[in-house]
């Protein structure tokens, strides 16, 4: 992707401040919203000429909203939403869509670029935003341009790159609430008038803002450190090489899974520490010894290099070379069941790898006609590696409706569960004639039961893609995209028991039986009666078997689990092959009604490769199933204008839109295992807009509205709506420039504020989750519509080289949650995520 400029969108930062004098502030009359260039359809444009929905955001300024990451991008993005359960744990929603399973066989809907390289992958995706020249959220299928994940949009991160014959430096520091610490740092440094090398910085942590009730680290903290060095090389005039290399760790402390069903205890007493509030704290605890000792918190590692060329062959001709190669590592331990027993822990270790590159010529073919045409490869590896460790008998109580201790809502103290278990067994087992079998079962439940799945993908990709624009008119202009993809994927799974097989897993196979007897007996026939009778013989052997000591390492048994049966061997990798190919492609009008009001009209199809879905053996030992879901397409209807008015003082921008799904892919839950199925069709449809509007040279007025209403057509999700989709979003902010002496004051205030959002494409209802081990009776995971204000205020002299910042955020201290349900709500625990509480600081900036 060739050099291009940025531009601001009139609103002054404290740093830019102090390099205003105050004459040449009072002496402007009219004030204009510039234009940024941006690159969204490979090369260079103004953001009107821009034929599909584009929200383009200078560095500077989103600097000054204080946006440091997406989830705070995606607040003034119409159409546009990002959950970040943890660094590790993004949620990327692009018109209702939503990109985040962290398995390693998915397919992201929603690409994520950094200069030009896709970073789509989950666990890899989350990067902090710092030193960035501008971003870029393309809104639609944009697969043409964009490659083939980007099922219905693309955020492209364009950071700033080393700049030849300019020498700058620049260092913020910051500190506040909750132990607020930020240090920042880049310099450019020219190396003759060819070259240069650039390198930035940022650290950052704060202390987690959910209070651990039980003491040690709050939950929900930061500790990130990121470093980019790039490199630049004119070596001739027309060709320019860049190098960036990038690099990211995050070691957070634990994300803060709370329940709503049961008050954070004692786990000795069971005593109450608090109400049952996400915001009042949470009192979690971790199996004993869990997958080596691990305690909860992120450990992760993002790194990668890319390499950029562009070469003018001749004044029609240039070629683009993107070569990227990128890496990430991560290791996360969650309390998934939300309480300070350690029912249930849980862990995902995440990694992938990857390689690409794209060669692209972009050519003008004549004063009317200009274009490009590429191919691109790609290979990627990875895997995901969750192990789950439960406490049986807490588990057999939760499963049994016993784990509510009365105490205020609390649980009972943990050295209850033993008798417990004997008290729930014998009311199980004295039905089928084994009550006295009871306290020997309740001896073998173990207090730590480990189960370990894993899933692997390999995919090598290829691309051949051009686009085409034709100028019919001095105001018509005709375009087409086409893309054809071909993958070659292999999807692996494993899953082992660590520690023998499980005794609450034999039980609940018990219980499957003896109700399978049943109805055979009501049946009647011969044949079923006979049936119930070998059934039977079953089930006493393995009640019998239940009793035995030592039944987790008897040997002749099948190795029963919980929830992930074991593959062969007890932890066989077993891979399945699959190969896909489509084609993606785009038809665009754009008609100039005058020099600044733009029209336009596209149509695309949008396409999510067919997924290899693989689930867990149905029995011991067994194979697992591998499934192909149908590739999940798109037709998308855009219409549109933009236009700068008022002497360029009001920029608009507005769309409709309409989508058309096929086979629509989404996760369903199944005890605590999620996969992948089609959920069948779908639609919506929705407006976005935005407007920036220069009122005075000392104020400026900005705004965006989107509306979006997806909702399932047929199959099992029939009339719902997307998950993490409110139907309405929308942001307000100003810039207020006062004089104040021999300086300036900026005073920025922002409201953003979306309606209810539900966390699953099922809605929370109870009919859709029977599948779960404790069904779901009540529709609680749903977040009520909210808004967040935000104030910053700066202050700059004219003739000094620095700026100091103080800002506030949620300050109305709104109580929201960003995420509910989670692994938990297979067991009847939905937890949940609650947002951050009102936080403030300040931040000292220096230039030269």
């Amino acid at each position: 992707m060739a050099r291009t400029t940025s531009y601001r969108i009139g609103l002054m930062s404290a740093a830019t401040a102090c390099a205003l004098a105050a004459g040449a502030v009072q002496a402007q009359e009219a004030t204009e919203v510039d234009e940024i260039i941006v690159t969204a359809q490979l090369r260079a444009q103004n953001p009107i000429e821009v034929p599909f929905a584009l929200t383009a955001y200078d560095g500077e300024f989103l600097r000054d909203l204080g946006v440091q990451e997406f989830e705070e991008l995606s607040a003034f993005v119409p159409g546009f939403l990002v959950q970040n359960q943890s660094p590790n744990n993004p949620g990327f929603v692009m018109r209702g869509i939503t990109s985040d399973s962290g398995a390693a066989t998915a397919e992201p809907r929603v690409s994520v670029y950094q200069d030009g390289v896709s970073i789509s992958k989950s666990r890899g995706s989350y990067v902090e935003l710092f030193d960035i020249e501008r971003m870029e959220i393309a809104k639609g299928p944009q697969s043409t341009l964009y490659g083939r994940g980007a099922l219905i949009g693309a955020v492209n991160v364009v950071q700033r790159r080393a700049e030849p014959s300019l020498f700058e430096a620049e260092a913020r520091v910051g500190a506040g609430d909750l132990g607020y610490r930020l240090a920042e740092g880049m310099i450019n440094m020219p190396l003759g008038e060819t070259s240069a090398i650039r390198f930035a910085t940022r650290l950052k942590s704060r202390d987690g803002y959910v209070e651990n009730l039980l003491g040690g680290q709050d939950y929900n903290s930061i500790d990130t450190e990121a470093f980019r060095l790039s490199g630049a090389f004119e070596p001739t005039p027309g060709l320019s090489i860049d190098v960036i290399a990038n690099y990211q760790t995050d070691r957070a402390s634990g994300t803060p899974f709370t329940s709503m069903a049961y008050a954070p205890a004692d786990p000795a007493t069971g005593a109450p520490l608090g109400p049952i509030d996400p915001w009042a704290g949470a009192a979690l605890t971790p199996g004993a010894d869990f997958d080596g000792g691990q305690a909860l918190g992120l450990d992760r590692e993002v790194w990668g290099v890319t390499g950029l060329v562009a070469w003018d062959l001749s004044p029609m001709l240039t070629l683009n070379s993107i070569t990227a190669w990128r890496e990430f590592d991560s290791y996360e331990t969650f309390d998934a069941d939300g309480v300070s027993l350690p029912i249930l822990t849980a862990a995902e270790e995440a990694y992938g790898e990857q390689f690409s590159q794209e060669l692209r010529l972009n050519f003008e073919a004549g004063p009317r006609v200009t274009g490009f045409v590429g191919v691109g490869y790609f290979t990627e590896e990875g895997y995901q590696r969750t192990p789950t460790q439960f406490d049986e008998r807490m588990a057999l109580a939760q499963l049994s409706g016993f784990l509510d201790g009365g105490l205020g809502g609390g649980t009972l103290p943990a050295a209850a569960y033993p008798g417990l278990s004997q008290l729930i067994l014998g009311q199980l087992l004295t039905p089928l004639g084994a009550g006295p079998l009871a306290p020997a079962i309740a001896a073998n439940l173990k207090p730590v039961h480990i189960e370990t799945p894993t899933n692997a993908s390999e995919l090598t990709s290829w691309d051949v893609f051009g686009d085409m624009t034709f100028q019919a008119t001095d105001r018509l202009e005709l375009s087409a995209g086409l893309r054809y993809t071909t993958d070659d994927k292999t999807t692996g799974y494993a899953a082992q028991v660590d520690n023998g097989r499980s005794t609450l897993g034999g039980i609940l196979g018990a219980q499957a039986i003896a109700t399978q007897i049943q109805q055979l007996i009501a049946v009647g026939t011969p044949e079923a009666l006979a049936q119930a009778g070998a059934l039977n013989a079953q089930l006493n052997g393995l009640v019998g078997a239940l009793a035995t000591p030592g039944f987790a390492n008897l040997p002749g048994l099948p190795l029963f689990a919980l929830t992930a049966q074991p593959t062969a061997n007890n932890g066989d990798m077993i891979t399945q092959g699959h190969e896909d190919e489509g084609f993606t492609w785009r038809l665009t009008a754009r008609y100039a009604v005058s020099d600044n009001v733009n029209v336009y009209a596209n149509y695309a199809r949008g396409r999510r490769p067919e997924v290899l879905s693989v689930s867990p053996p149905s029995a011991p030992q067994g194979a697992p199933t591998f499934n192909v879901i149908e590739a999940e397409t798109v037709d998308s209807f855009e219409i549109g204008a933009k236009t700068v008015l008022m002497d360029r003082r009001l920029r608009l921008d507005g769309a409709v839109y309409f989508y058309d799904y096929q086979n629509f892919q989404t996760t369903v839950q199944e005890g605590t295992r999620f996969f992948v199925t089609n959920a069948g069709e779908a639609e919506s449809y929705g407006f976005e807009g935005q407007v920036f509007y220069a009122a005075t040279p000392d104020l400026d007025l900005f705004a965006t509205y989107g509306f979006n209403h997806s909702r399932f057509g047929n199959g099992i999700y029939e009339g719902n709506s997307f998950r993490l989709s409110p139907d309405h979003m929308a942001s307000v902010g100003a810039v207020w420039r006062v004089r104040a002496g021999a300086g300036a004051f900026e005073i920025q205030p922002s409201y953003t504020w979306q309606s209810e959002v539900f966390f699953d494409d099922d809605n929370d209802l109870p009919a859709l989750q029977a599948n779960n081990l404790v069904p779901d009776l009540i529709q609680d995971e749903v977040q009520d519509s909210y808004g967040l204000l935000s104030l910053r205020l700066r202050y700059a002299p004219d003739s000094a080289n620095w700026g100091v910042e103080v800002f506030g955020d949620n300050l109305l201290d709104e109580e929201f949650i960003k995420d509910a349900g989670n692994t938990g709500d297979g067991i009847g625990m939905p937890t949940f995520i609650p947002g951050r509480p009102r936080t403030w600081g300040v931040n000292l900036s220096l230039r030269y």
